[in-house]
């Protein structure tokens, strides 16, 4: 049998970014979901130069027209242009397929700054739950009972928030209250 010293440490094989960058390159969620990003940002970044005209230019001669219909447009120097409406236009005339490609721009902003918001949140409740334990037992039990059942949680604080005010004297029209002066009338006196 050979001899083990315990005190020789044992080497730890440091993580490989590569073999994990690797690895989520061959998940194909992974791939679908970067594509779709990509496609996104793209979108969004190209939205000048797709054909496209001012997402909020109103032009009320063509309202509700069908997708591929041809509508007319005014230029700033006064000459008329035609143009096909790929994803037609809306009740005031704007284009739709303009709205939906510079929309991309508003996608990715509120996306990245939820993220951001989100992540900065995170970042101060866990500094303050690990500079105060109190703190933390406190969060860990609102986090506890939210994870248990989101979805319950969320009926609840709803169905709280429609509840109508509770049945009780002070709610009830002034005609209806009785107060201490009335004397009862000498039929409400007899017994049944």
């Amino acid at each position: 049998m050979a001899d083990v010293s315990l005190d020789t440490p044992i080497a730890v094989t440091p993580a490989k970014p590569r073999a994990a960058f690797r690895t989520l390159l061959h998940n194909p969620a992974v791939l679908f979901g970067g594509a779709v990003i990509m496609f996104v940002l793209l979108l969004g970044l190209l939205a000048p130069w797709l054909g496209t005209i001012d997402p909020a230019a109103i032009n009320p001669i063509a309202r509700n027209k069908v997708p591929g219909a041809e509508i007319s447009l005014r230029t700033d120097t006064g000459e008329r242009i035609k143009m096909i409406a790929r994803f037609g236009t809306d009740s005031l005339g704007r284009d739709v397929y303009s709205r939906v490609v510079y929309g991309a721009r508003v996608s990715l902003l509120v996306g990245v700054s939820v993220a951001l918001i989100s992540v900065a949140c995170g970042l101060f409740i866990g500094l303050l739950a690990g500079f105060f334990r109190i703190l933390d037992t406190i969060i860990m039990r609102i986090m506890a009972g939210i994870a248990i059942n989101p979805s319950m949680m969320r009926m609840m604080m709803a169905s709280r928030m429609r509840m109508k005010p509770a049945r009780s004297p002070m709610n009830r029209p002034a005609a209806t209250l009785i107060t201490a002066t009335e004397t009862p009338t000498s039929s409400e006196m007899r017994a049944p």
